[in-house]
């Protein structure tokens, strides 16, 4: 299923009318029915308008079957585990976090400093 269609699938659930959501997404009703026939493209803040409607999520709207993307909890992975997570991200993220971490880092070596040079005086 696409995205039209799992949309279209709600509002026929609902008995709504296509006018109702073109309406509510700001778009022509000739142009919204393309958008559930899966001939144009929807765009994220059209799509989040929808999901609030249905009070639902993108993520339910996108994944109406329920194949829900699960998320990856990385508080039970070894610290292996944890990199290896890390490398399928893309080279931006990963740069991101070891920034992150470098930050940590330098500001507990900075703490460790002060406490040692302070305790000293």
């Amino acid at each position: 299923m696409n995205v039209g269609t799992n949309i279209r699938t709600l509002r026929e659930q609902r008995n709504i009318k296509q006018q109702e959501i073109a309406d509510l997404i700001g778009m022509h009703r000739s142009n919204y029915s393309k958008i559930e026939n899966g001939q144009r493209e929807i765009s994220v803040s059209a799509l989040d308008k929808i999901a609030r409607f249905f009070n639902i999520t993108i993520d339910e709207l996108v994944h109406l079957d329920g194949d829900l993307p699960q998320e990856v909890e990385i508080e039970d992975k070894t610290t292996m585990e944890q990199l290896k997570l890390m490398q399928e991200l893309d080279e931006e993220e990963r740069s991101m976090i070891f920034k992150m971490i470098d930050s940590f880092l330098t500001k507990k070596k900075f703490k460790d400093f002060f406490n040692k040079n302070v305790a000293s005086l």
